[in-house]
């Protein structure tokens, strides 16, 4: 399933269920109003984090990659040179 469904069908609930707890809301306005601004900077803070988690395994499968990419270049590199040697 695509990631970018998956966020944006858990922010839809999150959202519909927010709407739906100050509809049937037993308490007053104001404690909803601040239970919501709780909520909301609670969602805010675990997207953040998750998408910092996200954008470092990025970033470490990119040094990896390039790590790799490096090792495989210097071997080539060496083989041809010991070819030469060996020609020359």
């Amino acid at each position: 399933m695509n990631t970018n469904k998956v966020i944006v069908g858990i922010v839809g609930g999150l959202l519909t269920g927010a709407v739906l707890g100050v509809l049937f809301a037993p308490e007053s306005g104001k404690n909803t109003r601040k239970k919501i601004k709780d909520k909301t900077k609670e969602l805010k803070d675990n997207v953040k984090n998750d998408l910092d988690k996200a954008i470092q395994k990025i970033e470490d499968k990119y040094q990896s990659v390039a790590h790799n990419a490096k090792e495989v270049i210097q071997e080539e590199k060496s083989k041809v040179a010991n070819e030469i040697a060996d020609k020359v």
